[in-house]
């Protein structure tokens, strides 16, 4: 047969057959419980610092119950792939303080524990943050590298008209800054403040960034949007082992539809959200609202598959900058679910 219809036939096949990867089964009640830690030891700053004997603790519950604790885009892999079910968490921190690199990396190396670690550049090598120096040795122990912009801004405060360029602009320095000192290149991103809307997610995607984090409470599970993942954060008022153990042990509550996927208050600052799941085992009767720093009212509609949840908050949100919307549920097992949605109020600081 002539070299050209063997090529072609190669070709052909294959394009036409099936790959080994195609017949792969993702398991649908895989999930990942993602933290964020700011601080550690830090005790001027008690609403982004976690006490070290709290970190120590949290580091122990996890190596004791046999937790898998992966870095972050490990753990991105892990929930698309055929892997067995495995309890997973992972352990990230923001913003490059030199009380991470003082106290909690000797745990994490103690432990053999990955972390994955978001530097704002513009700040590297300042007084309470890591230099260069150090950065490269936590690199060097482990530890993921990702973008945090260079200014780590409040870019939702500037004007639509100039907010994605300068967006985009902020994520490149830091991008070349991190390839030069440390040389790697994040793929990586979070976002300052843990703040986004659909046009930065827009700029992050198209930067060829694998996924995002963004700061409001939830667990990750195939489906969750890449660009915007949940992560519960950690600070001194709930990092006592039965808090952190409860959310380490928290299960996604798989949504449906949501009524709205945007992030920023307008002129309604009380704005209703409603979402739908399937209620499987939930015991629906047990569902739990909550908005921060008021009241939740709610209304439920049940089918014999699926549930809507209608929820808004009691007054109106002129108080905070962000606030969470959130659902905890149980199910017959004992089982608790979560679910959040954030909401900004740009007006304040």
């Amino acid at each position: 047969m002539p070299r050209y219809y063997l090529l072609l036939s190669f070709i052909v096949l294959a394009c036409s057959g099936k790959s080994h990867t195609d017949n792969k089964v993702v398991n649908p009640d895989k999930a990942v419980v993602c933290f964020i830690y700011h601080r550690f030891g830090d005790s001027r700053y008690p609403s982004t610092n976690v006490a070290v004997k709290d970190f120590e603790q949290h580091l122990r519950y996890l190596s004791e119950n046999d937790f898998q604790v992966l870095s972050l885009s490990n753990a991105m892999s892990y929930l698309e792939s055929d892997e067995p079910l495995k309890k997973t968490v992972v352990l990230t921190i923001d913003d490059g303080y030199k009380s991470f690199y003082e106290n909690a990396l000797p745990l994490l190396i103690k432990y053999k524990m990955p972390a994955t670690l978001f530097i704002n550049t513009q700040t590297v090598g300042g007084s309470d943050y890591m230099n260069w120096i150090q950065l490269k040795e936590v690199k060097e122990a482990n530890i993921e590298i990702g973008n945090h912009t260079h200014s780590h801004a409040y870019f939702l405060n500037e004007q639509q008209a100039t907010r994605y360029n300068t967006f985009e602009d902020e994520i490149r320095e830091s991008q070349k800054m991190i390839t030069e000192n440390l040389k790697v290149t994040p793929t990586l991103f979070a976002y300052p403040y843990g703040e986004f809307d659909e046009g930065m997610k827009g700029v992050v995607k198209q930067m060829g960034f694998t996924c995002a984090a963004a700061q409001y409470s939830g667990v990750l599970y195939h489906g969750t949007d890449q660009h915007q993942l949940p992560r519960f954060p950690m600070a001194e008022a709930y990092s006592d082992l039965k808090m952190f153990a409860e959310k380490a042990n928290m299960k996604p509550l798989r949504i449906i539809n949501e009524s709205t996927t945007n992030t920023i208050l307008t002129d309604d600052l009380r704005p209703k959200l409603t979402i739908s799941f399937k209620s499987d085992n939930l015991q629906i009767d047990r569902l739990q609202c909550f908005v921060q720093g008021n009241d939740c009212e709610s209304q439920i509609t049940e089918t014999d598959t699926v549930t809507s949840v209608s929820v808004r908050s009691s007054k109106d949100m002129n108080t905070r900058r962000r606030t969470l919307y959130t659902l905890t549920i149980p199910d017959d097992k004992g089982n608790w679910y979560w679910y959040s949605h954030l909401w900004i109020n740009t007006s304040l600081k």
